[in-house]
């Protein structure tokens, strides 16, 4: 009970006034609660040892935290308010509690943006509660210069691949400048007006999907010119499981820069952090970088994207299939574009009825989609993502081979497939027949290396 009192007092009145006080406050603890000598004789001896004690775990306590509320991770300044990592009764509250994202949290950072020239790294995701990053800091009277856009520009409608051109906001009038095409990269004079460039792009945690690659190249440009970044964290969908072949140099691409595996199981500022920690930068370079961390977020917790991320990723199905479904398109094989279902089902003019038929048509992020036009016969996957996946299925690709046969070459841009599996051994593996079992089992020592190097990253359980 007196240490109870004593600790009261140390976070009301602080640790400069403290030690006096609690010794008088002790002391007359003592002489009201005595009943004999004895008593007041023991209290006496020990009081101070008490005092000293409490004050001993105030400052392992204020050690373990930082003032500010900034955690230095691999070079990495981590701007939090709350302990990262969470506690037994923070894990309960994530069942109960959304995430609370990044952008969400601008008040952490929000004086540190004042006076400085922005840019954004965006797009149609880059919102919280319906209203867009570049409105919100506008909003704040904060000088926002330019925009940057990833692949599918900053609308999020245009086609996977299709180039996307400089072009200026028509609600802002702000410069909207194209990190697709032949200008992946900010150029020196694309961030020379610039003071800090915040990223905010909804991921899906996989290493084909592009805004990881443009992620990098912001980085990179901005270590080269002396920029600051900050990125803004977002819950990864695909963020419970870690599954594929690691990518080998030998074709590193847009499509994937880095020896990861297809599905790595991190949020887009854990997977910054790598970047950074792993010298995975130009000339071993090092970027400026801060995370604003999500809350309520574990790599368990379950997340629906609230806008799609890409014209054909229009759902949690979709989502969940895509590391799968996306090796069909280095193949003659339809993954769905261009009918309401894309990365949902799968299917081929050739392949014998089935359970569905669908015809691809051009709509919008969709234009020209495969075997436009024609009947396809096919399988709807939707309902196998009722329970969740924790791995790659290959057995799709196996089943299209095999009902394939010799009626049409399955692989027709191997290139590309190479690209997208990071390894030409998938492909040789399903040419020679091997079960989806016998082609995991040689993912596993890459995945286990890299697993240890993940761990140095994470933020989140």
């Amino acid at each position: 009970m007196a240490s109870e009192i004593l600790i009261m007092d140390m976070r009301v009145i602080g640790l400069e006034t403290f030690i006096p006080f609690a010794l008088f406050r002790m002391r007359r603890f003592d002489m009201n609660n005595s009943k004999d000598n004895f008593t007041l004789i023991w209290l006496q001896k020990y009081g101070k040892l008490l005092c000293l004690e409490t004050i001993f775990v105030f400052l392992l306590v204020s050690c373990s935290q930082n003032v500010k509320g900034e955690n230095t991770i691999s070079g990495t300044i981590v701007i939090n308010e709350d302990t990262l990592k969470t506690d037994n009764n923070q894990k309960k509250q994530t069942t109960i509690k959304s995430p609370i994202l990044g952008i969400d949290r601008l008040h952490l950072f929000v004086d540190s943006l004042k006076g400085k020239r922005i840019a954004v790294v965006g797009n149609q995701t880059s919102v919280v509660k319906g209203v867009h990053l570049v409105d919100t800091l506008l909003a704040l009277k904060l000088n926002v210069v330019k925009v940057f856009s990833p692949e599918h520009g900053f609308r999020g409608d245009v086609d996977a691949g299709e180039k996307v051109n400089n072009s200026v906001d028509k609600k802002t009038g702000i410069p909207l400048v194209s990190l697709y095409g032949n200008n992946k990269k900010p150029t020196q004079e694309q961030l020379e007006n610039v003071d800090i460039v915040i990223y905010d792009i909804q991921d899906v945690g996989v290493r084909f999907y592009t805004f990881i690659s443009t992620l990098h190249y912001v980085m990179e440009a901005c270590a080269e010119q002396k920029k600051q970044v900050v990125v803004l964290d977002r819950p990864n969908p695909n963020g419970h499981y870690v599954d594929g072949p690691i990518l080998e140099s030998a074709h590193k691409s847009f499509v994937g820069m880095h020896p990861v595996p297809i599905v790595y199981g991190m949020t887009i500022g854990e997977y910054a952090m790598m970047i950074n920690g792993e010298n995975w930068l130009a000339n071993n370079a090092k970027c400026n970088l801060w995370i604003i961390p999500c809350l309520n977020y574990t790599h368990k917790t379950k997340y629906t994207l609230s806008v799609a991320p890409s014209p054909n990723l229009k759902s949690d199905a979709a989502i969940a299939l895509y590391p799968s479904l996306c090796f069909f398109e280095a193949t003659t094989v339809s993954v769905g574009r261009g009918t309401e279902k894309p990365f949902e089902i799968f299917g081929h003019p050739r392949f014998p009825k089935s359970e569905i038929e669908f015809t691809p048509t051009p709509q919008t992020g969709a234009k020209n989609p495969p075997h436009e036009n024609k009947v396809c016969n096919g399988f709807d996957l939707t309902k196998s993502t009722a329970k969740r996946t924790y791995e790659i299925n290959l057995n799709y690709l196996i089943q299209a081979r095999d009902l394939l046969g010799d009626s049409a070459v399955l692989i027709d841009q191997n290139g590309f497939f190479n690209r997208l599996a990071g390894t030409s051994t998938l492909k040789e593996q399903l040419y020679k027949g091997w079960s989806a079992k016998e082609i995991r089992e040689t993912w596993k020592p890459g995945i286990n290396n890299f697993l240890a190097i993940r761990k140095k990253y994470l933020l989140y359980e």
